[in-house]
């Protein structure tokens, strides 16, 4: 992640940037770890609740290391990926070449036109921002009236023995395995339990968060026991958000 030159990262943003600034070439080992290795699954099912069309134009936000943006591609979008650190960008460069357009750049700034995307897709982002309502507001500005945009997210388990299994894991197999590798990874590792919890309690607000940005037909799915959540929606039409 990065940010624009003309604003300072907020004390939230920069812990951070700080967090994941050298660890791009590990993160997709972390998310497979985190996710007991079912994060592809939730990608697939992010890229079909989109519903992208071959030659559509769609915005991958917080792209990474172009995981989802690899997946659009194949579909035959024509995708541009966007991310706030240079260093996963060059990670996903690596990956994809000329079949993605990777942009750095702010999910609460973006540097395009009203209506410029068919569709927008964006993962583990809400979870970073200080505005999650403005952050709405602002992916919805970029996509066109009947577009379609989703996202991914981490969630946590709501039968009671997989929760407990699930804090288990977060909150300390997390940081165990975070210290065999690296003090960065300890640090992550500590990191990411109590933060997916923090939106987890606010999980049940962001379909009206959603509606109020202007984005209509919003539906969501549990997926993993609950580990991944997906959700999804339709840009209004009026564009009155």
């Amino acid at each position: 992640m990065a940010t624009s030159a003309d604003s300072p990262p907020s004390a939230r943003k920069r812990h951070a940037l700080d967090l994941f600034a050298g660890l791009p070439r590990g993160y997709d080992r972390m998310g497979a770890i985190l996710s007991f290795g079912q994060d592809p699954r939730w990608r697939r099912a992010l890229v079909a609740a989109v519903d992208v069309r071959p030659g559509q134009r769609v915005l991958d936000v917080a792209t990474g290391t172009g995981l989802v943006a690899h997946e659009l591609a194949d579909r035959g979008a024509d995708v541009v990926g966007l991310d706030q650190s240079e260093a996963m960008l060059a990670v996903a460069r690596e990956r994809l070449g000329d079949r993605v357009t990777f942009v750095r750049g702010e999910a609460e700034r973006l540097p395009f036109a009203d209506a410029e995307f068919d569709a927008l897709t964006f993962t583990y982002l809400l979870r970073y921002v200080d505005d999650r309502a403005a952050t709405m507001r602002e992916l919805a500005r970029v996509v066109r009236p009947g577009g379609r945009i989703g996202m991914v997210e981490f969630g946590v388990p709501a039968a009671a023995p997989l929760r407990a299994l699930w804090r288990v894991h977060t909150r300390v197999g997390l940081p165990l395995i975070g210290r065999l590798v690296s003090p960065a990874w300890l640090e992550v590792g500590r990191f990411l339990g109590p933060n997916i919890e923090e939106l987890h309690t606010r999980e049940p607000d962001l379909p009206a968060l959603w509606r109020t940005a202007g984005i209509d037909d919003v539906g969501k799915r549990r997926m993993s026991f609950g580990a991944g959540l997906v959700m999804w929606g339709v840009r209004r039409g009026d564009r009155a958000a």
